[in-house]
């Protein structure tokens, strides 16, 4: 038979986390924030974006090589 991991049982990697969020209890909203100003984007801003991709100019394989 197995050995099961104990119920009670609670990772180093959980007790940081709790320790830290008792800590800052305004970290959760820090987080939230910082995820909105790099990742949620509108669809407004990705098509944008796509826009200013288009007139990317390519990049040599080598950037210091003379011609």
């Amino acid at each position: 038979m197995p050995m099961l991991p104990s119920r009670h049982y609670v990772s180093d990697h959980a007790l940081f986390i709790k320790d830290l969020i008792a800590k800052q209890p305004d970290l959760p909203q820090q987080q939230a924030e910082g995820r909105r100003i790099f990742w949620d984007k509108t669809p407004a801003q990705v098509g944008e974006r796509a826009t200013m991709d288009e007139g990317r100019v390519e990049q040599t394989a080598y950037v210091y090589q003379t011609k």
